[in-house]
């Protein structure tokens, strides 16, 4: 657990978790860390709680069991980045929703290669 939290958190990071030993000693190692004790029925102290990683973490889940079904390590982060612009802009309209899509694919081009084929022909 800690190696991924360091290599994927900033160390000023306030760290919100449960309480779960797993962050004990990693927790000291970022700017705060605050917990919530769900064991006492408890999901909010002193600003602290787990909801919104919870939240993300129920629609990613959901949406790679039921629509992607498998992802690979290679793409997991496309698949992460993905589910980051639908949480991030789950409060807006489907018209800025698609506005920002669109900016973000300004003065890209999408192209079509035919590497395995090329390497399957070549074979």
């Amino acid at each position: 657990m800690r190696d991924i939290l360091v290599t994927n958190a900033s160390r000023e990071s306030d760290l919100h978790t449960d309480e779960s030993r797993l962050y004990v000693k990693v927790g000291s190692e970022f700017s705060k860390h605050k917990t919530v004790k769900h064991s006492a029925g408890e999901y909010v102290r002193d600003g602290a709680h787990t909801n919104n990683i919870e939240n993300y973490f129920s629609i990613f889940k959901r949406g790679m069991k039921g629509v992607y079904q498998h992802c690979s390590e290679k793409h997991l982060q496309r698949y992460l980045y993905e589910f980051d612009f639908r949480y991030n802009s789950r409060d807006i309209s489907d018209f800025q929703r698609a506005e920002i899509c669109f900016k973000g694919a300004e003065g890209k081009r999408l192209t079509y290669r035919r590497t395995h084929y090329r390497e399957a022909a070549q074979a």
